[in-house]
């Protein structure tokens, strides 16, 4: 699994926890729904860390939480 499929996941997961949309979450989190959407459309395929934080706020998780899913563990490394 590469980075961007991890973080729509991971995204995924937490909205359906939540029971939320990807609009709602646009709205909680203060990023346009574009941004969104083209993260989960993979057109963004490397959000910044400016935008992950704002979705994390927007979902009531820190960073650290977010990131710490069993689906980034073994993740495709990019440095070869």
């Amino acid at each position: 699994m590469n980075k961007t499929s991890a973080v729509i996941q991971r995204l995924t997961q937490l909205l359906d926890e939540r029971k939320l949309t990807i609009n709602a979450l646009s709205i909680r989190a203060g990023v346009t729904q574009s941004t969104v959407n083209d993260i989960f459309t993979g057109k963004t395929s490397n959000p910044g860390l400016s935008t992950l934080k704002k979705l994390c706020d927007g979902l009531d998780v820190s960073v650290r939480t977010f990131f710490n899913a069993p689906l980034f563990d073994d993740l495709e490394q990019e440095v070869k």
